[in-house]
């Protein structure tokens, strides 16, 4: 296993004391980080959080990358789009420097749906092969119900596999192809004997392919507004047989969860300002953690840790060894949803931090920070919108360069959010662990990435060049709606041979060509 060769030797600092408590479930470490970064941000009074100033005068710092970033291309869903021509798309990556494919999910689609801005894929789905009934069996779960099939469409699918393997590319899928259904919920409580026989299975039918991602593994909800399908103060009733099953106490949870989100409606501009600037004792103050509520966090801390280490436990076990990858949120989340990459990273061969930083839509950082903003100025009238900033860094440690209130929000990306956020999320991703072959930033960008606010080619090339520069090796780009021209060509530019832009080779399939608006008309042939 490769070693980060860039991490710095460094004290035991506050994280490291409070490692032990339960308050690193909900990221709380980031609020005894000392004063000064705490307070709420004045306009003219820009003060950089100390993690980004350890980082930014650590020796990697001053390090000019020498070589590339390695892209991977993440081919979205619906597949279909991807069956023709795939040889010219994937001669014109390779000359791009791509070396790496995730593939997924793995379904075809009976009517192929057109990309919109709702995120949604509807329509008939099937699967791309016929499952073994035995390796499911030899699970002990039954194998999945037969469904309708598309031979056509499955040998275009290997064919693509056959060709991204024979240039000696990586391959994941975006999920396994199928899934064992368990006969009980006490026989697979963490759902890991029905993943990894879907796994296995299809490690069989693709055995070019290297291993599969799980998206979302162990994670809980982190947004305080409930959106997305959830919120954080919650407790869902498809949680309840897990945590019943681990032993916990579920009316101990409820009670801490109420209590939390009850403080949380009673915070003052007094309680904010006085508070949040007191360290350690400061940030106890302010939250009024209790007893109920850090069981709470232990109980999801727990849940995440033993769900994730049951699906290593299976995935050792078989005869062929696949690899088994992550994309939790990014590292000032990763503490919230309890995908803390210090205690999870044990359990997969890769971590793909989800480099997501849009506005509205989901899973973005700057629109999480606005709901959670907006969510509790609406919970305290009394605070201001500095005050909410303030709180939010209670719970995630992010301070947003340049930004005081939620109008600062719309006004893009300064380039201090590159040099210092991007670069500082990167940089703890790397630290925690501590393997730069392990992590694998996942980008995406675009006009409509998770349905959120257009982040255009500049932010992407700016992404990119604070994460390389942070240390980062590679990242999978996943295109958002679809892959445009300005993404390629920032990303082929950076990473490989600078793509030339000729309509009557590769075109990027977001982007119309040239003569799209000529009527059909061509140029005179003098021309």
């Amino acid at each position: 296993m490769s070693r980060s060769k860039t991490n710095t030797q460094t004290p035991i600092g506050r994280r490291s004391f409070l490692q032990g408590t339960g308050l690193t479930a909900l990221g709380l470490p980031h609020l005894f980080a000392g004063g000064q970064s705490l307070q709420a941000a004045t306009p003219g009074a820009e003060q950089k959080l100390p993690a980004v100033r350890a980082v930014a005068q650590s020796p990697q710092a001053a390090k000019v990358p020498t070589k590339p970033l390695v892209p991977w291309m993440y081919m979205i869903f619906p597949l279909e789009q991807w069956l023709s021509d795939y040889e010219r798309t994937l001669d014109a990556w390779a000359d791009g420097g791509v070396r790496g494919l995730i593939i997924g999910p793995l379904v075809f689609y009976k009517d192929v749906p057109r990309f919109d801005f709702t995120y949604a894929r509807r329509g008939v789905q099937f699967p791309t092969f016929r499952p073994e009934p035995a390796i499911y069996r030899k699970y002990g779960v039954d194998p999945p119900n037969e469904a309708p099939r598309d031979p056509q469409k499955e040998r275009q699918l290997h064919g693509l596999v056959e060709n991204a393997a024979a240039r000696g590319w990586d391959i994941l899928f975006f999920g396994a192809g199928h899934r064992g259904r368990a006969r009980s919920f006490e026989q697979d409580p963490f759902g890991s004997l029905s993943l990894v026989a879907g796994i296995e299975d299809t490690m069989r039918a693709f055995p070019q392919a290297r291993g599969v991602v799980v998206d979302g593994a162990g994670e809980h909800h982190y947004e305080l507004a409930f959106h997305h399908g959830g919120e954080l103060f919650e407790l869902r009733e498809n949680e309840k047989p897990l945590l019943q099953y681990l032993g916990k106490d579920l009316s101990r949870i409820e009670r801490g969860i109420a209590y939390l989100r009850d403080r949380m409606h009673q915070l003052t501009h007094a309680m904010v300002r006085y508070y949040s600037a007191g360290g350690l004792m400061g940030g106890l103050s302010l939250l009024d953690l209790n007893e109920d509520v850090l069981y709470w966090l232990r109980a999801r801390q727990e849940v995440t840790l033993k769900t994730v280490s049951a699906y290593r436990k299976q995935i050792d076990g078989m005869e062929r060894k696949a690899r088994l990858g992550i994309i939790p949120r990014t590292a000032s989340f990763s503490l919230l949803t309890t995908q803390d990459y210090l205690k999870i990273h044990p359990s997969f061969d890769y971590i793909f931090p989800k480099h997501y930083f849009w506005n509205r839509g989901f899973d973005g950082m700057y629109g999480t920070v606005a709901r959670w903003v907006k969510t509790l100025g609406k919970w305290n009238p009394g605070l201001s919108e500095q005050d909410c900033f303030a709180v939010v860094k209670c719970f995630v440690g992010l301070q947003l360069p340049t930004v005081h209130t939620l109008a600062d929000l719309e006004m893009g990306f300064p380039d201090e959010f590159f040099s210092e956020v991007v670069y500082a999320e990167t940089r703890r991703a790397l630290d925690a662990v501590d393997d730069d072959n392990k992590v694998i930033a996942w980008v995406s960008t675009g006009r409509n990435p998770h349905a959120g606010d257009p982040m255009p080619a500049g932010d992407l090339q700016r992404i990119l060049v604070a994460s390389q520069r942070a240390g980062l090796k590679r990242f999978v780009y996943h295109p958002d709606l679809n892959l445009g021209a300005a993404e390629w060509s920032v990303i082929s530019r950076l990473c490989g041979k600078p793509w030339q832009g000729d309509p009557n080779g590769y075109w990027p399939p977001d982007t119309p060509k040239p003569d799209t608006w000529n009527g059909g008309r061509k140029p005179p042939a003098s021309r």
